[in-house]
């Protein structure tokens, strides 16, 4: 029911920026649990941030704290997650994710994107 559409990914040297964005299919995006995960090579998907439904609540992983911040234009369908101060450790492939659940665990998401590599160079 829900598609997703990623775009913003590419090369960044440390220390610099990017930002991604995310649309969704249908107007009932709004209703869903939101967020962006990350895998790197040879770890485990992990999520990076996550967002609830209004906008009002996130949630961030200790290593990107202070550095990341996501917001949603749900008028729009659109998530998005403004990459500052990049570290070489940020580079990973970075998927969108929804779903109805109200925790921001893999069991939440149940739509997913494909991906956007974001590599970040030093």
């Amino acid at each position: 029911q829900v598609q997703l559409v990623e775009s913003g990914g590419g090369l960044v040297q440390a220390g610099g920026s990017l930002r991604l964005s995310c649309a969704a299919s249908g107007r009932t995006f709004r209703s869903y649990t939101s967020g962006w995960f990350r895998q790197a090579p040879g770890k485990e998907r992990e999520c990076a941030v996550g967002i609830s439904a209004s906008g009002q609540s996130t949630y961030y992983a200790d290593s990107v704290k202070g550095r990341f911040t996501a917001s949603r234009a749900n008028a729009i369908n659109t998530q998005y997650l403004q990459m500052n101060s990049l570290k070489a450790e940020d580079t990973a492939v970075y998927y969108c994710a929804a779903g109805l659940g109200n925790y921001y665990t893999l069991g939440t998401f149940n739509y997913w994107g494909q991906g956007t590599q974001v590599t970040v160079s030093s």
